[in-house]
C-alpha cells in the first residue's frame, strides 16, 4: 500500500465545516480540491447549495463545481468517471488529491465501483409517472414491496424518486434491485486512501448551525435565486436539481403550497434529515478517522493527521 500514491478524503454532514477545514488544508499542504457534492455541479444555484464565494475558490479552486445546468442530470457513475480522471492528472502534477463533500453515494462509488444497473429508460419512466399520477406513489411502492421486497423494507412508500427507480430497473431487466446491487464489481483504487470524518460531538449544536445557515440562506435571498433560475431555465419540481434540499421547499413557497414560516421550518427540517442520512454513512464506514467538527482547534487536529499521512 505504501507504495501507491496517497490520496485524502474529507468527508462530514452538512455544516460541518468541510470547506473551511479544505480552504485551510490547501494553503498548507500540496494538495489540490475535488468536491464531491451533488449540488454544487449546477452552475447558477449559490445560495441554496452554500457553494463556496468567489475568493473563496480563488483561494482554493475546487474541481467539479459548476459543471452542468439545473436541466441536466450527474450520475455518480459520471462522477467517478470524472473524479478517476482527475486524481490522475493531479498525482502526475506530484500533488495530492483532496476529495471534499458531503454526497456520500459518490464516495461509494468511487471506492466500492458501481453496481449492474441499468441506464434510465424515458418510456418505462414514462408509464411510471403516469401510473404515479393516477394511482399514487403508495401504489406503486405496493407493487414493489411484491417483486422485491428487500428494496420495499427500506424504501419509505413515499419516496417517489426512489421507488420509481426500483420499479424503473425491475421493469427493464427484469430482476430485483437488490439482487443486482449484490452483483456489483468491486474496483480496487489505486491509491493510499486517508478517510477523515467530520463528526459532531453534541448533534444539537449541529442542528444549531444548520437553522442559523439556512436562516441565513434565505436572508441572501434563496427564494429570488429560484425565481431567476425559472425565468432562465425550463425547470419543474421533479429535475433532480429542483429536489435539492432548500430549493425543494423554496418552489412549494413559490408554488404557494406553504407559507414563508413553514418554508423556514420545513427547510430546516429537511436540512437536519440530510445530514442525519450522511452521519448514518459515514458511521457505518470503519475505515475512518473520526474527528470532532465542533472542536475549536478542528483546523489544527485535521492537519496533524493529515501531515502524518503525507509525509509516509
Amino acid at each position: 500500500m505504501n507504495t501507491l500514491p496517497p490520496a485524502i478524503f474529507l468527508m462530514g454532514p452538512t455544516a460541518s465545516g468541510k470547506t473551511g477545514v479544505a480552504v485551510e488544508l490547501a494553503q498548507r499542504l500540496p494538495v489540490e480540491l475535488i468536491s464531491v457534492d451533488s449540488a454544487l455541479v449546477y452552475r447558477d444555484m449559490d445560495i441554496g447549495t452554500a457553494k463556496p464565494d468567489a475568493a473563496t475558490l480563488a483561494r482554493a479552486p475546487h474541481y467539479l463545481i459548476d459543471i452542468i445546468g439545473p436541466t441536466e442530470a450527474y450520475s455518480a457513475a459520471a462522477f467517478r468517471h470524472d473524479a478517476l480522471r482527475l486524481m490522475h492528472d493531479i498525482t502526475q502534477r506530484g500533488k495530492i488529491p483532496l476529495l471534499v463533500g458531503g454526497t456520500m453515494l459518490y464516495f461509494k462509488a468511487l471506492r466500492e465501483g458501481l453496481s449492474a444497473l441499468p441506464q434510465a429508460d424515458p418510456g418505462v419512466r414514462a408509464a411510471l409517472d403516469a401510473e404515479i399520477a393516477q394511482h399514487g406513489i403508495e401504489y406503486l411502492h405496493r407493487q414493489l414491496a411484491e417483486i422485491d421486497a428487500e428494496t420495499a423494507a427500506r424504501l419509505k412508500p413515499t419516496d417517489t424518486q426512489r421507488v420509481q427507480r426500483a420499479m424503473e430497473i425491475y421493469r427493464i431487466t427484469g430482476q430485483p434491485m437488490s439482487v443486482l446491487l449484490k452483483l456489483q464489481t468491486q474496483h480496487e483504487l489505486p491509491y493510499r486512501i486517508l478517510s477523515i470524518a467530520l463528526i459532531p460531538s453534541d448533534r444539537a449544536q449541529l442542528h444549531g448551525r444548520i437553522a442559523a445557515r439556512f436562516k441565513t440562506m434565505l436572508e441572501f435571498g434563496l427564494v429570488n435565486e429560484l425565481r431567476a433560475l425559472r425565468k432562465k431555465y425550463p425547470l419543474h419540481a421533479n429535475m433532480t436539481s429542483m429536489r435539492c434540499v432548500g430549493y425543494r421547499q423554496a418552489w412549494q413557497y413559490l408554488e404557494g403550497e406553504i407559507s414563508e414560516v413553514e418554508l423556514l421550518d420545513k427547510g430546516i427540517a429537511a436540512t437536519r434529515q440530510l445530514a442525519k442520512r450522511q452521519l448514518t454513512w459515514l458511521r457505518s464506514m470503519p475505515e475512518n478517522i473520526e474527528v470532532d467538527c465542533l472542536a475549536p482547534n478542528l483546523n489544527k487536529i485535521v492537519l496533524h493527521e493529515l501531515s502524518r499521512f503525507v509525509l509516509r
